[in-house]
């Protein structure tokens, strides 16, 4: 008996040995396969399944088991656990457009819409638009999930789910059928990338300590809820965050529906997840996707990143996507590049959270700050790096580091720390570190001065100008002292809109010829809706990141959808590209944060957003998928390759884009000026029907630039008329850097501009068209 049983336990372990060796070295990758011809989705997955059979060596039960999506409905595809030679080997199949790595993506983490210009409650009318049909717009949310227990996503008085909704609401952990309501319409969850990449994640999911993980679309993040709100969330009276800000909250669109794909889980958010809610998405027939997530830069080639890929079929299909730029504020750190998105870049609004520190001799200055607590008496104010402790230096002490700061030297002290520039350190975390160390207050110096942060003590940020002062107090003084005030709301105390520090910057990395951003919109101390499953159960919160200022961006384009529900995404992304405005509310140009130097399309793309201008742009640089099958030949894709990403016809010798320049973009970028270049552009009219409609052109040419418009008047006669006009640009300087100018065709008071986006080079090489 012993025997038989010893046989039987080394068959089981001989069993599992080959199942561990043959996923051995193994990961996720995402299989893509281009477009979908088919509506046979059986057919689809049949032909997934083959092919991975065929790298298990015919094992019918290990493809089985490392599958984990089967994309059919948008696209082609699937993910599925491969080691790097299955990957490779499936990477050489004839219908593979690519295979690459399951890749983490992060998080870009309202009086806005007052400041915007849209002033109203609850829906939002425009003076002389309509737009009531926001009700039949569906905004699908890519994102961490929502609270549907929040009033931001009442469904009172709204009429029944529009006919042809497909989606489903997605029962799950602490989430069932019932939380969707005729606001909320769909709510559905991806999880099987993300516990594939990394056991750990799954253990953290498991742990039932985390009382903040939901296996379900319910937010446990906040993230996914803050921004479907501030897009489309209902108005709310009387909401507030720890009695700041106090007033009425409502989203761009509060009449528009709302459908969630939760991919974001607390350790990031995974392309085959997101693959996955693209592709379900497309099916369930929403009309907008919002995704504030993306890449970290440099940003991978586009059919090798899930969110240019995902978006490549929606918009081909007539749904804009709109993401955020990404939220690491250097030159040449914009993410989410592909010409078929709208890419958001953020700015602030005009209400600032300040909190006053008064120092011991008389001088009273200001800090930003979220605490509202506040020091009853001034205390003595020392720099963190005397209070070192254990085995810190000042230096390192000095960034109030955890465990750097000795108890003795802290205790009922105000301290004054320092924050390296960019860091991820958490500033919150800092706060806490000063009150274990017995601290009753801070002073946090800091470059990125505009972000109010919750401080768990009284406590505030200033910028390096402020900061030194504060140094020469302290070390000029006997006993320095300082007392720090609970942050308050002011509105109006600034020149507004001004560029984040943190707003990720062109140019371009991929395709210097594609200006990105595309436009701005605020993304600095955005209050909306919350997740309460985190600490302190809020139910609104004030959050900043470029992932706040997408969701302006998805409501302006529900609006525009609800009065031209027939505009294409090209046509949308047009008219709110050209109607921004670079000035602030005082008619200066827009300044970017922190060093407050003027502001280019590299910070904020054409702009900052103007909703009402938007309705109607009078002229608008529209595109077709067309178009963008040329742009990818013309970045040197080839027939095979083009068949395989659309499932068409087409061919790159059908195509007339002789460079990426000559997209018919809103923006016109020349990255490689050689004496002189000639670019094309196709403008439609879709203003008011009349007579005739005359457009003249109007340039501020880049500096050392000539620039000539032909013609330099256009004529319509028609709505939907179409009318070309060729711009060259000539080099009168030696080589520079990139230099900027606008082209502005004006009708009277009103015209649509265009950024001009210039870098010469040095003139050795003939003229270029």
């Amino acid at each position: 008996m012993a025997s038989s049983h010893n046989t039987l336990l080394g068959l089981f372990i001989c069993f599992v040995l080959a199942h561990i060796t043959n996923f051995t070295y193994a990961k996720v990758y995402v299989v893509y396969m281009g477009g979908n011809d088919s509506d046979n989705t059986n057919e689809i997955l049949m032909k997934s399944h083959q092919m991975l059979v065929s790298v298990h060596s015919g094992s019918v039960e290990d493809a089985h088991a490392s599958l984990l999506y089967s994309y059919k409905h948008g696209f082609r595809g699937f993910a599925a656990i491969l080691t790097d030679d299955q990957a490779l080997q499936i990477s050489k199949m004839p219908e593979v457009v690519s295979v690459f790595e399951n890749k983490r993506r992060n998080l870009h983490t309202t009086h806005s819409w007052d400041f915007i210009g849209l002033v109203g409650e609850a829906t939002m009318e425009i003076p002389g638009y309509s737009t009531k049909d926001q009700v039949n717009v569906i905004i699908g949310f890519i994102d961490t999930g929502i609270w549907p227990e929040s009033a931001s996503f009442s469904d009172t008085d709204m009429p029944p789910v529009p006919a042809g909704w497909k989606g489903k609401c997605q029962s799950g952990e602490a989430f069932n059928i019932t939380h969707c309501n005729r606001k909320l319409i769909g709510a559905r969850y991806y999880l099987s990338g993300y516990e594939a990449e990394k056991q750990d994640n799954l253990e953290y999911i498991d742990d039932p300590k985390n009382e903040r993980s939901y296996r379900s679309a319910r937010d446990s993040n906040g993230h996914g809820t803050h921004t479907a709100s501030t897009a489309a969330g209902r108005y709310v009276m009387d909401m507030n965050y720890k009695g700041l800000a106090q007033g009425g909250a409502r989203g761009g669109a509060p009449m528009a529906r709302v459908a969630v794909y939760k991919t974001c889980w607390d350790l990031g958010c995974y392309d085959a997840d997101i693959l996955a809610a693209f592709d379900d998405a497309v099916r369930d027939g929403v009309q907008i996707i919002s995704l504030s997530l993306g890449p970290d830069a440099p940003q991978g080639d586009y059919f090798s990143d899930a969110i240019s890929i995902g978006s490549f079929h929606a918009v081909n299909r007539g749904i804009p996507v709109v993401a955020s730029v990404g939220n690491q504020g250097t030159i040449g750190s914009a993410t989410n590049l592909a010409p078929w998105i709208i890419t958001v870049a953020a700015t602030s609004i005009d209400r600032e959270f300040t909190a006053n520190l008064n120092m011991g001799n008389g001088v009273n200055l200001k800090g930003e700050s979220l605490s509202v607590l506040q020091m009853r008496a001034p205390a003595r104010i020392i720099s963190a790096s005397i209070a070192n402790g254990g085995y810190f230096t000042p230096y390192q002490s000095s960034y109030c580091l955890e465990s750097s700061l000795n108890y003795t030297k802290t205790r009922g002290k105000v301290l004054l720390c320092r924050h390296a520039e960019r860091s991820s350190e958490s500033k919150v975390a800092k706060s806490q570190i000063v009150k274990a160390a017995g601290g009753v207050g801070m002073i946090l110096v800091d470059e990125d001065v505009d972000v109010a942060i919750p401080f768990v003590i009284p406590a505030a940020i200033v910028g390096r100008k402020v900061g030194k002062r504060i140094v020469s107090y302290i070390n000029n003084t006997r006993k320095p002292t300082a007392q720090i005030y609970s942050s308050e709301a002011v509105i109006g105390s600034q020149h507004a809109p001004r560029v984040a520090s943190f707003s990720s910057k062109g140019p371009n990395s991929l395709n210097p010829e594609i200006l990105k951003p595309d436009v701005a919109a605020p993304g600095l101390n955005i209050l909306a809706a919350w997740s309460p499953a985190i600490g302190q159960k809020m139910m609104y919160n004030i959050m900043s990141g470029t992932s706040m200022a997408c969701p302006h961006v998805t409501g302006i384009v529900a609006l525009i959808k609800s009065v031209h529900p027939s505009w294409s995404p090209a046509a949308i992304k047009s008219a709110i590209m050209t109607t921004a405005s670079i000035f602030d509310k005082s008619g200066k140009p827009m300044r970017v944060d922190p060093e407050g130097r003027r502001g280019n399309p590299f910070d904020y793309g054409s702009g900052f957003v103007d909703p009402t201008a938007a309705l109607e742009p009078g002229l608008i640089y529209d595109m077709t998928p067309t178009n963008y099958k040329a742009f990818l030949c013309s970045t040197g894709y080839d027939d095979k390759s083009l068949h395989l990403i659309t499932r068409d016809n087409s061919t790159c010798e059908t195509q007339t884009l002789s460079t990426p320049s000559n997209l018919n973009y809103p923006s016109i970028v020349v990255p490689d000026l050689k004496l002189n270049f000639s670019v094309i552009r196709t403008l439609t009219f879709i203003g008011k029907p009349q007579k005739r409609a005359i457009y003249r052109a109007v340039v501020s040419p880049p500096h050392g630039v000539q620039v000539d418009i032909v013609p330099k008047r256009l004529v319509f006669d028609s709505y939907g008329q179409k009318k070309n006009f060729i711009v060259t640009f000539k080099s009168s300087l030696p080589s520079q850097g990139y230099v900027f100018g606008y082209l502005q065709w004006k009708n009277g008071k009103s015209g649509v501009i265009t950024p001009l986006v210039i870098r010469t080079a040095p003139s050795d090489v003939g003229s270029g068209t």
